[in-house]
């Protein structure tokens, strides 16, 4: 009789945390960044982008944090690249950051991002450029990837956790805006 009502309290147990566990996080959805300068940077609910989450980090993305953060890059580099007059109006489609979770690593590396050569940072953009007039001089969607993003000697921001995903924006400005 102990046996089974330890059962069941532990049934009832698991049920709750289950229950605890799956009760969503209120989500940032689609946003943009306040409008200020020539660019403009907005994106899609970051609850739908391919970048698979736990602990800490899951709560982070589906309120926005960090999609935030990095849109803040982009239309800050974005705007040192733009010659004047020009416009810039890029939405984040999809982000799939550096590195992974590897669950079956063990509970103890929940909030470990296992940076491997088959987790490179990826990013699928929409962008359309004006002239100063208003008139589209460029528009397109890029897919950004780097591949060898752990074989790249680093950039001053080690610690950033960001860091492959800006690089990754930074290739594609440079790619779009070529220096004068």
């Amino acid at each position: 009789m102990k046996a089974m009502t330890a059962g069941i309290a532990a049934c009832v147990l698991t049920l709750g945390l289950a229950a605890c566990a799956s009760t969503p996080v209120a989500g940032a959805g689609p946003g943009q960044l306040p409008a200020a300068g020539p660019a403009q940077v907005a994106w899609n609910d970051p609850a739908t982008f391919r970048e698979i989450t736990y602990g800490r980090d899951l709560i982070d993305t589906r309120r926005g944090v960090w999609i935030e953060q990095l849109a803040t890059y982009l239309r800050t580099q974005a705007e040192r690249r733009l010659p004047a007059g020009e416009q810039l109006q890029v939405t984040l489609l999809d982000v799939d950051r550096a590195g992974e979770y590897e669950p079956w690593q063990g509970p103890r590396y929940d909030d470990v991002r296992m940076m491997r050569d088959i987790y490179p940072p990826r990013i699928t953009l929409e962008f359309r450029r004006l002239d100063a007039a208003g008139q589209v001089i460029d528009e397109g969607r890029r897919q950004l990837t780097d591949m060898a993003y752990l074989s790249r000697p680093g950039f001053g921001r080690d610690n950033d956790p960001l860091r492959y995903e800006k690089r990754v924006l930074d290739d594609w400005l440079r790619r779009e805006f070529p220096a004068p």
